[in-house]
């Protein structure tokens, strides 16, 4: 299991976020962009059958105009989204094979664990299914995507040892981040000799433009580099990694990504000092010290979702990006069946159990305008 992957090479196409034309996807910039991937040596694809309109399109792209062995391709199960019954989770396999085309697939992912979505994957044993497709031919590897604690992520792989890789959020501003843990979650799938898939290297896009303040460390250090390069060289500078998936959407991405990882080999000392001073500077950046330990959660009588809020509002803070903010907190607050910070009563019930001593009215407060429409 250890060599899973040592023949890929660092960098994989994300294809969450294609370009677009005319609000579709925009068939003949991907095929330019797969081109230039393949040219360039790399060969690892990750889709989804939550993806609209991707399988279907990097069958189009890649599928039916490279040899199958040539590439790799990934897509992923996510059983909890629309599945009442077991047949109908079991089931995206079979339209993930048909929407690509691929016959096969050489990663297979588990969408999204972590929380009540596991518990999902395991009312319908898709753990066994997966394994009962993987000897049938049609998987050669399994593994599961992730975001949530690393308490949560070691049960699983405890529960779970045949799962082959995991797929985390890592980049260097949730690197230790008490909402996102990157560090732990990658020390925990370490622990247990999982290889590991990178997602959400540059963080959505947000490392592309993080703090002015974090911006000048970077370029001062080497001003011919794009910021966007410093959060994927990060991530593939990590033992274990199978590769790095970076969601292009442009061919002006795709080239400066393939610029400084066509021969990427790891990062210097210098390079990964550079990183450390760019994370202490954000560290140095206020923010609502929330940790999610969710004690107020328990306590609050609305059902606010105040840990939500706060990641929300630390994003907004850090990258000054309302659209992603907003986009965070319906995710981890309306999505999760909480209520917004416009509802809180100010009991201040919560405030007694923070262990932080966050003025959580107050900052609540401050959410609600600051995120209203």
């Amino acid at each position: 299991m250890a060599d899973l992957g040592k023949d890929i090479k660092k960098l994989g196409f994300g294809l969450m976020r294609l370009p677009q034309k005319d609000g579709a996807i925009d068939l003949e910039q991907t095929k330019e962009m797969v081109d230039k991937f393949m040219a360039a040596g790399f060969t690892y694809f990750d889709t989804a059958w939550a993806y609209a309109g991707s399988e279907d399109a990097i069958r189009q792209a890649l599928v039916e105009r490279y040899p199958r062995e040539s590439f790799q391709l990934a897509t992923k199960n996510a059983a909890w989204i629309r599945c009442e019954t077991q047949e109908e989770a079991q089931a995206q396999l079979e339209t993930s094979l048909r929407q690509t085309g691929a016959g096969y697939f050489d990663f297979y992912l588990l969408h999204n664990l972590g929380e009540h979505r596991t518990q999902v994957f395991d009312k319908f044993d898709m753990w066994n299914f997966v394994q009962q497709k993987k000897k049938e031919g049609l998987i050669r590897h399994v593994g599961f995507s992730f975001h949530s604690t690393p308490e949560e992520l070691e049960e699983i792989l405890q529960n779970h040892p045949e799962m082959e890789f995991v797929q985390l959020q890592i980049n260097y501003a949730d690197w230790d981040a008490p909402a996102i843990q990157s560090r732990r979650c990658y020390e925990v799938a370490r622990k247990y000799g999982k290889p590991v898939v990178i997602m959400e290297p540059v963080k959505g896009g947000m490392l592309a433009n993080p703090p002015e303040s974090v911006q000048k460390i970077l370029k001062d250090a080497e001003p011919d580099m794009s910021v966007a390069s410093w959060g994927i060289r990060f991530a593939a500078d990590l033992e274990g990694v199978i590769t790095v998936l970076s969601g292009m959407s442009s061919l002006e991405q795709m080239e400066d990504n393939l610029s400084y990882m066509k021969d990427f080999t790891g990062l210097t000392d210098a390079q990964r000092a550079t990183l450390k001073k760019a994370q202490e500077e954000m560290a140095r950046i206020p923010l609502i010290p929330c940790t999610t330990c969710n004690y107020c959660a328990k306590v609050c009588p609305q059902d606010i979702g105040i840990s939500g809020t706060f990641t929300a509002m630390n994003l907004l803070t850090l990258y000054r990006n309302k659209a992603g903010a907003k986009h965070q907190e319906e995710w981890l607050v309306g999505s999760h069946g909480r209520k917004p910070a416009a509802e809180c009563i100010k009991c201040g019930a919560c405030e007694e159990v923070c262990p932080q001593h966050i003025s959580i009215r107050e900052e609540l407060a401050k959410a609600a305008e600051a995120l209203k429409d």
